[in-house]
């Protein structure tokens, strides 16, 4: 079997949709997956956990559009793509984007995240996306944290998402992108775009391999397998 179906079957089934739906509503979609996982650019089993970590939340939290899931994986460099937006419903990928952290967090590679006010690190975990508004740093995003003790002073922090002329190709030669104040910035040309599309209640997961964080998430591994994936909302 080709690797491209392969990989296609294996989205539709993390997010409980049926293959043949996958195939009619976004076959190119699909292949696109299966090209980003077999290529390195986004690891699979990261994927898997973010699904399926969306999928337990939307099991008991009100996910007004659970159907868009933001995706950052911290464990990559900054001056690589590590932030896509997925249609869990069709498989298509509508983002994959640079995204920088937090100047407490690292440099190019991230070893460090926090909670707490004036920390200037990035939070890693749960987060669902607020109201746009207008700010200090243009047009951006609010963000919920949903993990006590993890993310949750992400709004007492202005975590938001926002654009940043420090995000933007080419900054490979420097070492790094530059750094936030905590926030997920991105490039300045596609910020707009972006937030309107994941604003109003939907998940983004940042994700590390943080063995506290993974074995102390409320949503990591936390629901029966077995269990409907119909949303609560």
């Amino acid at each position: 079997m080709p690797h491209r179906v392969i990989q296609a079957a294996l989205i539709a089934s993390l997010v409980s949709i049926p293959a043949a739906t996958l195939g009619a509503a976004g076959r190119g979609a699909g292949t696109l997956v299966a090209a980003l996982t077999s290529t390195g650019r986004l690891d699979p089993t990261v994927l898997e956990l973010a699904v399926s970590t969306a999928r337990c939340a939307r099991q008991s939290l009100s996910v007004p559009n659970g159907h868009l899931l933001t995706l950052i994986d911290y464990s990559r460099p900054s001056t690589t793509p590590r932030l896509w937006v997925i249609d869990i419903e069709t498989g298509r990928i509508l983002f994959e984007e640079l995204v920088a952290h937090g100047r407490a967090s690292g440099d190019n590679l991230t070893d460090h995240f926090s909670n707490e006010p004036g920390s200037l690190a990035s939070s890693l975990g749960l987060f669902l996306t607020g109201e746009a508004y207008v700010g200090s740093n243009g047009y951006s995003l609010r963000l919920q944290g949903l993990e006590e003790g993890v993310n949750d002073r992400a709004f007492e922090r202005s975590i938001v998402m926002h654009g940043a002329p420090y995000v933007r190709p080419g900054m490979e030669r420097l070492g790094r992108l530059g750094r936030s104040w905590g926030c997920p910035a991105v490039r300045a040309a596609v910020a707009r775009e972006l937030i309107d599309t994941i604003k109003g209640g939907t998940l983004l997961l940042a994700y590390y391999p943080d063995a506290q964080w993974l074995q102390g998430s409320p949503f990591l591994g936390a629901c029966d397998s077995s269990a409907s994936s119909r949303p609560a909302d």
